[in-house]
Protein backbone atom coordinates (compact mmCIF):
# COMPACT_ATOMS: atom_id res chain seq x y z
CA UNK A 1 0.00 0.00 0.00
CA UNK A 2 0.97 3.08 -0.33
CA UNK A 3 1.39 5.90 1.78
CA UNK A 4 1.67 8.62 0.12
CA UNK A 5 4.47 9.97 2.33
CA UNK A 6 6.69 11.11 -0.48
CA UNK A 7 7.21 15.11 -0.11
CA UNK A 8 6.33 15.53 3.21
CA UNK A 9 8.85 16.06 6.12
CA UNK A 10 8.35 14.46 9.77
CA UNK A 11 9.66 15.65 13.11
CA UNK A 12 9.78 12.42 15.46
CA UNK A 13 10.64 14.00 18.99
CA UNK A 14 12.60 11.25 21.19
CA UNK A 15 13.38 9.39 18.34
CA UNK A 16 17.19 8.40 19.07
CA UNK A 17 16.53 4.64 20.28
CA UNK A 18 13.14 2.52 21.34
CA UNK A 19 9.60 3.35 19.75
CA UNK A 20 10.70 6.86 17.91
CA UNK A 21 13.28 5.42 16.21
CA UNK A 22 11.07 2.72 14.83
CA UNK A 23 8.20 5.19 13.48
CA UNK A 24 11.47 7.67 12.11
CA UNK A 25 12.77 4.72 9.99
CA UNK A 26 9.14 3.29 8.87
CA UNK A 27 8.50 7.29 7.67
CA UNK A 28 11.60 7.52 6.16
CA UNK A 29 11.40 4.39 4.49
CA UNK A 30 7.81 5.72 3.16
CA UNK A 31 9.41 8.47 1.71
CA UNK A 32 9.33 11.03 4.28
CA UNK A 33 11.93 13.39 5.25
CA UNK A 34 12.31 12.78 8.62
CA UNK A 35 14.10 15.10 11.37
CA UNK A 36 15.44 13.00 13.74
CA UNK A 37 15.14 14.72 17.65
CA UNK A 38 17.34 13.27 20.48
CA UNK A 39 19.14 14.50 23.18
CA UNK A 40 22.19 12.59 22.84
CA UNK A 41 24.58 13.36 19.68
CA UNK A 42 25.84 9.80 18.97
CA UNK A 43 22.68 8.24 19.37
CA UNK A 44 20.20 10.50 17.39
CA UNK A 45 23.38 10.45 14.58
CA UNK A 46 23.08 7.06 14.52
CA UNK A 47 19.80 6.37 13.72
CA UNK A 48 20.08 9.22 10.98
CA UNK A 49 22.83 7.69 9.57
CA UNK A 50 21.26 4.11 9.64
CA UNK A 51 17.78 5.94 7.51
CA UNK A 52 20.91 7.38 4.89
CA UNK A 53 22.42 4.08 4.08
CA UNK A 54 18.55 2.65 3.44
CA UNK A 55 18.09 5.35 0.92
CA UNK A 56 15.91 7.64 3.24
CA UNK A 57 16.51 11.35 3.83
CA UNK A 58 17.40 12.23 7.71
CA UNK A 59 18.20 15.09 9.05
CA UNK A 60 19.31 15.47 13.07
CA UNK A 61 17.61 18.15 15.99
CA UNK A 62 19.23 18.26 19.48
CA UNK A 63 17.50 19.54 22.71
CA UNK A 64 15.94 19.01 26.05
CA UNK A 65 12.59 19.70 24.85
CA UNK A 66 11.65 20.09 28.47
CA UNK A 67 13.25 23.90 28.30
CA UNK A 68 11.58 26.49 25.99
CA UNK A 69 14.86 27.53 24.26
CA UNK A 70 15.67 24.18 23.31
CA UNK A 71 11.95 23.55 22.16
CA UNK A 72 12.71 26.78 19.87
CA UNK A 73 16.24 25.31 18.35
CA UNK A 74 14.66 22.23 17.62
CA UNK A 75 11.59 23.82 15.58
CA UNK A 76 14.59 26.16 13.76
CA UNK A 77 16.60 22.89 12.62
CA UNK A 78 13.25 21.27 12.07
CA UNK A 79 12.07 23.81 9.70
CA UNK A 80 15.12 25.22 8.30
CA UNK A 81 14.42 23.24 4.95
CA UNK A 82 10.86 23.92 4.78
CA UNK A 83 7.77 23.01 6.26
CA UNK A 84 6.78 20.62 8.79
CA UNK A 85 3.69 18.16 7.52
CA UNK A 86 4.00 15.55 10.31
CA UNK A 87 4.29 15.91 14.01
CA UNK A 88 5.09 12.48 16.10
CA UNK A 89 4.99 13.59 19.60
CA UNK A 90 7.00 10.55 21.17
CA UNK A 91 9.65 12.00 23.61
CA UNK A 92 8.94 11.53 27.24
CA UNK A 93 10.97 10.39 30.60
CA UNK A 94 9.71 7.39 32.65
CA UNK A 95 11.27 6.34 36.48
CA UNK A 96 9.40 3.25 38.37
CA UNK A 97 8.56 4.60 41.46
CA UNK A 98 6.23 4.12 44.20
CA UNK A 99 3.76 6.54 45.88
CA UNK A 100 5.91 7.15 48.38
CA UNK A 101 8.85 8.13 46.40
CA UNK A 102 7.34 9.80 43.84
CA UNK A 103 7.78 13.62 45.08
CA UNK A 104 5.71 16.44 44.12
CA UNK A 105 9.03 17.62 42.75
CA UNK A 106 8.87 14.42 40.13
CA UNK A 107 5.55 15.08 39.09
CA UNK A 108 5.92 18.27 38.11
CA UNK A 109 9.18 16.93 36.42
CA UNK A 110 7.81 14.12 34.49
CA UNK A 111 4.82 15.94 33.47
CA UNK A 112 7.24 19.10 31.98
CA UNK A 113 9.02 15.96 30.51
CA UNK A 114 5.75 14.30 29.30
CA UNK A 115 3.21 16.69 28.56
CA UNK A 116 4.42 20.02 28.44
CA UNK A 117 7.28 19.25 26.04
CA UNK A 118 4.96 18.31 23.47
CA UNK A 119 2.59 21.26 24.09
CA UNK A 120 5.81 23.42 23.07
CA UNK A 121 6.21 21.69 19.67
CA UNK A 122 2.22 22.10 18.98
CA UNK A 123 2.64 25.54 19.08
CA UNK A 124 5.77 25.78 17.13
CA UNK A 125 4.78 23.76 14.31
CA UNK A 126 0.63 23.16 14.17
CA UNK A 127 0.14 26.81 13.23
CA UNK A 128 1.69 26.50 10.24
CA UNK A 129 0.26 22.95 9.71
CA UNK A 130 -3.34 25.21 10.07
CA UNK A 131 -2.22 27.99 7.41
CA UNK A 132 -1.25 25.48 4.75
CA UNK A 133 -4.16 23.44 5.53
CA UNK A 134 -2.77 19.79 6.19
CA UNK A 135 -1.18 18.58 8.88
CA UNK A 136 -1.01 15.22 10.99
CA UNK A 137 -0.25 15.44 14.56
CA UNK A 138 0.38 12.06 16.37
CA UNK A 139 0.75 11.53 20.04
CA UNK A 140 2.29 8.54 21.52
CA UNK A 141 0.31 7.66 24.77
CA UNK A 142 0.26 4.16 26.47
CA UNK A 143 -2.75 1.54 28.01
CA UNK A 144 -1.67 3.03 31.41
CA UNK A 145 -3.69 6.33 30.57
CA UNK A 146 -6.73 4.27 31.57
CA UNK A 147 -5.67 1.65 33.25
CA UNK A 148 -2.98 2.64 35.51
CA UNK A 149 -1.09 0.37 37.52
CA UNK A 150 -0.35 1.22 41.86
CA UNK A 151 2.86 1.92 40.72
CA UNK A 152 4.94 4.88 39.13
CA UNK A 153 1.59 7.50 39.41
CA UNK A 154 3.31 10.42 38.04
CA UNK A 155 3.88 8.64 34.86
CA UNK A 156 0.24 7.03 34.78
CA UNK A 157 -1.22 10.64 34.89
CA UNK A 158 0.72 12.03 31.86
CA UNK A 159 -0.23 9.63 29.75
CA UNK A 160 -3.91 10.47 30.64
CA UNK A 161 -2.95 14.18 29.84
CA UNK A 162 -0.55 13.14 26.62
CA UNK A 163 -4.41 11.11 25.42
CA UNK A 164 -6.61 14.17 26.52
CA UNK A 165 -4.91 16.54 24.79
CA UNK A 166 -4.78 15.22 21.55
CA UNK A 167 -8.36 14.72 21.55
CA UNK A 168 -8.38 18.36 22.52
CA UNK A 169 -6.07 19.48 19.80
CA UNK A 170 -8.38 17.68 17.10
CA UNK A 171 -11.41 20.07 18.57
CA UNK A 172 -9.66 22.89 18.17
CA UNK A 173 -8.05 21.67 14.52
CA UNK A 174 -12.00 21.33 13.82
CA UNK A 175 -12.69 22.12 9.67
CA UNK A 176 -8.94 22.13 9.06
CA UNK A 177 -7.19 19.19 7.21
CA UNK A 178 -4.91 18.67 9.97
CA UNK A 179 -5.75 15.81 12.44
CA UNK A 180 -4.25 14.50 15.47
CA UNK A 181 -4.77 11.36 16.93
CA UNK A 182 -3.19 8.79 19.53
CA UNK A 183 -1.18 5.79 19.74
CA UNK A 184 -1.80 3.79 22.65
CA UNK A 185 0.83 1.09 22.71
CA UNK A 186 0.79 -2.06 25.12
CA UNK A 187 3.78 -3.17 26.76
CA UNK A 188 6.36 -2.88 24.31
CA UNK A 189 9.35 -5.04 24.05
CA UNK A 190 12.41 -1.98 23.59
CA UNK A 191 15.32 -2.29 25.91
CA UNK A 192 13.95 -0.65 29.01
CA UNK A 193 11.17 -2.56 28.56
CA UNK A 194 13.31 -5.90 28.52
CA UNK A 195 15.62 -5.05 30.96
CA UNK A 196 13.10 -3.98 33.79
CA UNK A 197 11.17 -7.44 33.60
CA UNK A 198 14.74 -9.40 33.10
CA UNK A 199 15.82 -7.50 36.74
CA UNK A 200 12.42 -8.50 38.44
CA UNK A 201 11.95 -11.84 36.57
CA UNK A 202 13.73 -14.12 38.97
CA UNK A 203 12.71 -12.67 42.23
CA UNK A 204 9.14 -13.05 41.05
CA UNK A 205 9.46 -16.86 39.52
CA UNK A 206 9.38 -16.10 36.20
CA UNK A 207 12.91 -17.92 35.45
CA UNK A 208 16.27 -17.37 35.06
CA UNK A 209 16.77 -16.93 31.19
CA UNK A 210 14.75 -14.31 28.55
CA UNK A 211 12.75 -17.83 26.92
CA UNK A 212 11.39 -18.76 30.48
CA UNK A 213 10.74 -14.97 31.73
CA UNK A 214 8.98 -13.57 28.78
CA UNK A 215 6.04 -15.52 28.50
CA UNK A 216 5.50 -15.60 32.82
CA UNK A 217 5.94 -12.15 32.60
CA UNK A 218 2.98 -11.40 29.67
CA UNK A 219 0.69 -14.13 31.42
CA UNK A 220 1.63 -11.92 35.02
CA UNK A 221 1.24 -8.35 33.69
CA UNK A 222 0.13 -8.02 30.43
CA UNK A 223 -2.00 -10.66 29.55
CA UNK A 224 -3.55 -10.67 25.91
CA UNK A 225 -4.73 -11.73 23.03
CA UNK A 226 -1.64 -12.47 20.90
CA UNK A 227 0.05 -14.01 24.11
CA UNK A 228 3.33 -11.39 23.53
CA UNK A 229 5.32 -8.13 24.25
CA UNK A 230 4.36 -5.99 20.94
CA UNK A 231 7.17 -4.77 18.77
CA UNK A 232 8.17 -1.34 17.79
CA UNK A 233 7.59 -1.54 14.44
CA UNK A 234 4.18 -2.61 14.88
CA UNK A 235 3.28 1.32 16.69
CA UNK A 236 5.58 2.43 13.94
CA UNK A 237 3.29 0.93 11.13
CA UNK A 238 -0.46 3.02 13.09
CA UNK A 239 1.49 5.90 13.14
CA UNK A 240 2.08 5.82 9.77
CA UNK A 241 -1.44 5.26 9.01
CA UNK A 242 -2.44 7.83 10.83
CA UNK A 243 0.01 10.32 8.85
CA UNK A 244 -1.19 9.05 4.99
CA UNK A 245 -3.54 10.51 3.17
CA UNK A 246 -5.93 7.25 4.53
CA UNK A 247 -6.50 8.59 7.56
CA UNK A 248 -7.56 12.06 6.15
CA UNK A 249 -11.16 10.99 8.44
CA UNK A 250 -9.40 10.32 11.42
CA UNK A 251 -9.13 12.33 13.81
CA UNK A 252 -9.53 12.49 17.91
CA UNK A 253 -8.50 9.07 17.80
CA UNK A 254 -6.74 6.62 19.97
CA UNK A 255 -5.85 3.79 18.11
CA UNK A 256 -4.75 0.36 20.53
CA UNK A 257 -1.93 -1.66 19.86
CA UNK A 258 -1.75 -3.48 23.12
CA UNK A 259 -2.42 -6.99 21.56
CA UNK A 260 -5.61 -6.82 22.87
CA UNK A 261 -4.63 -6.10 26.41
CA UNK A 262 -7.07 -7.46 28.85
CA UNK A 263 -8.51 -4.79 30.94
CA UNK A 264 -7.85 -4.90 34.80
CA UNK A 265 -5.45 -7.54 34.57
CA UNK A 266 -3.20 -5.35 36.65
Amino acid sequence: MELNLSGKRALVTGSSAGLGEAIATMLAAEGATVIVHGRHEARTNRVADTIREAGGVAIVALGDLTTDAAADEVAEVALADGPVDILVNNAGFYRHLSWNDATPDEWASTYNANVISGVRMIRRLVPQMRERNWGRVVTIGGGLALQPMNTHPQYNATLAARHNLAVSLARELKDTRVTSNVVSPGAMLVEATKDLVTDIGPARGWGQTWEDIEPNAVNSLIPNDRGRFGKPEEIAAAVAYLCSDYAEYVSGATIRVDGGHIKGAF
